[in-house]
């Protein structure tokens, strides 16, 4: 059976509590993660052939990882031996990746000295129906991006179904480009966009309304989604289907709904809220895996958005990078906290 395929870095994410208890534990959490991992491991665990593809050192650590990956069922024949380096990133236990405090160590990762023409697609490529990456692999420096471009011309030669998240890490564009001037280049391969509004005019250009933010209004965010949504289709039009999260924070608890547009019709998710959650890396990460579910079963849009956003918000409740959350468990989890 076909996979889907997710590139990206993997990473290891260490916790040290802010209070620094961990000076005198002499201990801290560490997760395995990274945004497409993330995405490869929901799907495996979901029932879905997944595969991945990252580049890491030929080390006991590294095979640890591997191997951890294999008993999630995650295919990992595509992943690259080379370089010195495991990236890692340090963040507050219970923050996300837009918090301020976020510390990478990723410089000289085995992924960041990816190169064009050292990588042979049509071998990676095999039995792949699907190819995931997210606009954190292009924001590592220009040749991971130029990588990218490369992986996204194999694939679409191949007529691969392409899906992007459009993620923005502040702290990891630092090699001179802004991201749009990089991005739009890689989503005219696109079939599906995922990320939100925010991001979209960043990274591609599309502007949202003045004053969006502070309005705090659902129908004008519904509304900026249809208009995102549309500009994008018109903007690529490889692309046919957007999707638009909404997640608000308010002090420990969170808001979150999110749309999908595609066949010319905006469809709106229920929306979810909780006044505490365990963690917030990853929830974004299973939404994008809750698409790539919802479309590679061929399901309505609606149950398409409605899966995904379920699953994102039970995401919420775990701490760990990956989704451990099954099909099984979700609606029970979430169904108390609908709106």
């Amino acid at each position: 059976m076909s996979k889907v395929l997710s590139f990206g870095e993997l990473l290891l994410r260490i916790c040290p509590d802010s209070a620094g208890g961990w000076l005198k534990e002499n201990s801290f959490p560490v997760y395995v993660g990274g945004a497409e991992a993330n995405v490869a491991a929901a799907l495996a665990l979901w029932k879905i052939p997944s595969a991945y593809m990252t580049a890491i050192p030929d080390n006991f650590i590294a095979r640890q990882l591997v191997d951890y990956l294999d008993q999630l069922n995650v295919d990992t024949k595509a992943i690259q031996y080379a370089g010195d380096r495991i990236g890692l990133y340090f963040l507050d236990k219970g923050k996300d990746l837009k918090h301020a405090g976020v510390i990478y160590d990723r410089q000289y990762s085995s992924f960041s000295e990816l190169e064009t023409g050292t990588i042979n697609w049509d071998h990676i490529f095999e039995d792949i129906n699907w190819f995931h990456f997210s606009a954190i692999c292009p924001a590592i420096n220009q040749s991971v991006a130029e990588v990218c471009e490369e992986a996204l011309k194999a694939a679409s030669a191949r007529n691969i179904t392409i899906s992007i998240d459009l993620n923005y890490r502040a702290k990891l564009w630092k090699y001179g480009k802004e991201p749009a001037e990089i991005l739009p280049a890689l989503v005219q391969y696109c079939d599906l966009v995922m990320g939100n509004v925010w991001a979209a005019e960043r990274m591609l250009g599309i502007a949202v309304a003045e004053n969006l933010v502070e309005e705090h209004d659902k129908s004008a965010y519904l509304q900026q989604s249809q208009v995102t949504s549309k500009a994008i289709l018109e903007q690529f039009p490889k692309c046919k289907s957007v999707a638009n999260t909404f997640r608000f924070d308010h002090g420990d608890g969170i808001q979150y709904y999110t749309t999908l547009y595609t066949d010319e019709q905006l469809f709106i998710s229920k929306e979810y809220q909780s006044e505490l959650i365990a963690g917030k890396v990853g929830s974004g990460d299973c939404f994008m895996a809750g698409l790539i579910y919802g479309f590679y079963k061929e399901l309505p849009a609606q149950e398409i958005v409605d899966f995904a956003t379920s699953a994102a918000f039970a995401k919420l409740f775990t701490e760990s990078d990956f989704n451990t959350t099954k099909l099984e468990e979700i609606q029970s989890i979430v169904s108390k906290y609908e709106s």
